[in-house]
């Protein structure tokens, strides 16, 4: 799907795009967003830009050279997104084409940052001057809505704490679930500032000549430095309940195999009485004793006792 946007008194403005006028409509635009592009939405790219839009094994390549780099087409940029997919977050690159007169952005999946962007340009709340200062606006939302993630987990990771730390009745192996839930998240989240520091760094040296996008993109190297302690800070935290958490299923553990121990204890002597008189012999001693059977018991009962008296004087119990 391709969208459309110009800019109108320096405010973004979604285009109501003729799908038989589409070329005069790319002429136009400012910012053109190919969203999971058909092959024919990609060949009228092709055609219109001149040259070969990236597929996506080239836009998931991991090289400097390979995200970052300046051709014919403009200046390129492969910069990752944070992507919420059914109570996880995951993240998908979006490749821009930066020209002197237009952006290009061909992405793959639904993002927050983009639909985000489209609302505020419908109430005409996006200010830009230029392509340029389009995708240094959009650098900046990112790593807001990147801030507001981090703070979402910072409170679950608050919940958890209690629960792990304070609730008795805590049910820990789903508090360890979640804990590797948001381990897993404040991961990506850390992979997409880095990645936005590189995307930063590179634009600004390629803009050199846009002096008032200089200054915000420092702020937002600024705040991507910031939010990176922020992520550190989560990761030890994490470490800490994880290993909380394991320590006392530990010890939940440890209890129930001590209580077995004292009971396989308590039970062992008179086990012992008992097998006596379980022998098949013909003669045993004191077999036709009238009170034989209330004293073998009543053996059996101290024999019970005695461990237990003496393990509570030792405070092992």
């Amino acid at each position: 799907m391709l969208r459309m946007f110009d800019i109108q008194g320096a405010k973004l403005r979604d285009q109501n795009v003729d799908p038989d006028n589409v070329r005069s409509a790319m002429s136009s635009a400012v910012w053109i967003d190919a969203h999971e592009p058909t092959d024919e939405e990609r060949e009228q790219l092709n055609t219109f830009l001149r040259a070969e839009l990236p597929e996506s094994d080239d836009v998931e390549e991991i090289e400097f050279s390979a995200r970052y780099f300046l051709d014919s087409a403009g200046i390129h940029v492969h910069s990752l997104f944070l992507s919420p997919t059914e109570g996880r977050h995951s993240t998908t690159t979006v490749a821009f084409i930066l020209q002197d007169k237009r952006l290009l952005t061909l992405r793959d999946g639904e993002l927050a940052d983009f639909r985000l962007l489209r609302m505020r340009a419908r109430r005409g709340q996006v200010q830009a001057h230029s392509p340029q200062d389009l995708l240094i606006t959009m650098f900046e939302q990112k790593v807001e809505n990147l801030a507001d993630v981090l703070e979402d987990i910072h409170r679950k990771l608050e919940d958890v704490s209690h629960t792990v730390l304070e609730d008795d009745d805590a049910d820990l192996e789903d508090a360890i679930d979640r804990l590797a839930k948001l381990e897993d998240s404040n991961g990506k989240i850390r992979l997409c500032l880095m990645d936005t520091q590189r995307s930063i760094s590179f634009l600004q040296r390629h803009l050199r000549e846009h002096f008032e996008l200089q200054e915000t993109a420092r702020e937002i190297k600024r705040d991507v430095d910031t939010l990176m302690s922020h992520t550190a800070f989560l990761f030890d935290k994490i470490n800490f309940l994880m290993d909380s958490t394991q320590g006392f299923i530990n010890i939940e553990q440890n209890q129930i195999i001590k209580t077995f121990s004292i009971a396989a204890v308590i039970f062992l002597p008179p086990t012992v009485v008992a097998s006596f008189y379980g022998m098949n012999f013909e003669f045993i001693p004191g077999l036709h004793w009238e009170w034989g059977y209330l004293t073998g018991t009543l053996v059996m009962v101290i024999s019970a006792i005695a461990p237990l008296w003496y393990f509570k004087r030792k405070d092992w119990l």
